[in-house]
């Protein structure tokens, strides 16, 4: 890949403005300033690039997959209306291109959140033929006991629906703290389904998605990951 293309791919700016900032000198890669925008480089072999002195994030292209923590009062979406957009956390070359976020999270739950700008990855993980499991930390309203378990286990009805959904797992960490697996992903699925057992869901923080998990991030924090 030239170079003025792999800097426009890394979201610098159009084309000619990737060849300027390569033939005023202010492009290093590994360590080497280069000053052709006609340079070929390999993608891949790039493990550091400044520009006018500082390093700069690296992007992996052609797609790349991002964990977020959601921390809550964020909204999953470019366009929120009550609430910051939780893409406002990504460094704005990211959000520049409208990176998609894999199933929306409410503005008042928190946990996993995956981001790519690959759709054949986000509908394989999406679409409920693939039963990708989610794994969920529910703090319950009402204390529960194992009779909570056993509904959603074997089935229950959302209002509005009409067949019955069921978990993949479900156990009580204590009696207002239900952790929940699922793998369909339907709206408002786990507080639906705790409200169509007779509880409620005061909280609700998302633990794993399918491979995924954000225990070693901070609310608010993320990290590029492997497909």
């Amino acid at each position: 890949m030239q170079l003025a293309k792999y800097l426009q791919a890394q979201r610098y700016g159009s084309r000619k403005q990737c060849r300027h900032l390569v033939q005023d000198e202010r492009v290093a890669v590994n360590g080497e300033i280069l000053s052709d925008p006609a340079a070929e480089i390999d993608p891949a072999a790039v493990s550091q690039l400044e520009i006018d002195g500082e390093a700069q994030l690296l992007i992996p292209l052609p797609h790349y997959y991002i964990v977020l923590h959601k921390p809550a009062g964020y909204e999953t979406s470019h366009k929120p209306r009550d609430w910051p957009s939780v893409f406002s956390l990504l460094p704005e070359r990211i959000r520049d291109a409208e990176p998609q976020a894999l199933g929306r999270l409410d503005a008042d739950t928190t946990g996993v959140l995956l981001i790519s700008n690959d759709g054949a990855f986000n509908h394989r993980l999406t679409s409920p033929k693939h039963h990708v499991a989610k794994r969920y930390r529910a703090t319950l309203k009402h204390a529960a006991g194992n009779e909570l378990c056993r509904q959603l286990l074997s089935g229950v009805l959302l209002h509005d629906d009409n067949e019955t959904v069921a978990a993949d797992a479900a156990e009580l960490a204590d009696p207002h703290t239900l952790l929940l697996t699922i793998s369909a992903g339907r709206y408002h699925q786990v507080k639906r389904m705790v409200a169509a057992a007779g509880n409620r869901v005061e909280s609700l923080h998302r633990l794993r998605f399918g491979a995924w998990d954000c225990e070693d991030l901070a609310p608010g924090q993320w990290r590029f990951v492997l497909p």
